[in-house]
């Protein structure tokens, strides 16, 4: 199990942060996501996910993520 850090920009509210943490949490094997709004920060934690897989999740959101 690994945990990867990313950076979230254009977030705004809490109900981004929902946003992006239903879309992430979707992804198969991940078991957590802490996202914090204030500095943008992505934590995802779970197993076999890839950048492409939590980037194009944030952006189904629509936000962008760059690992960190």
């Amino acid at each position: 199990m690994t945990t990867t850090e990313y950076t979230v920009t254009g977030m705004t509210c809490q109900h981004c942060v929902a946003s992006v943490t239903e879309e992430v949490s979707e992804l198969p094997g991940v078991t957590a996501v802490e996202v914090d709004l204030a500095s943008g920060a992505l934590r995802v934690t779970g197993d076999d996910v890839t950048d492409e897989q939590v980037e194009a999740a944030v952006a189904e959101a629509g936000y962008a993520a760059t690992t960190a």
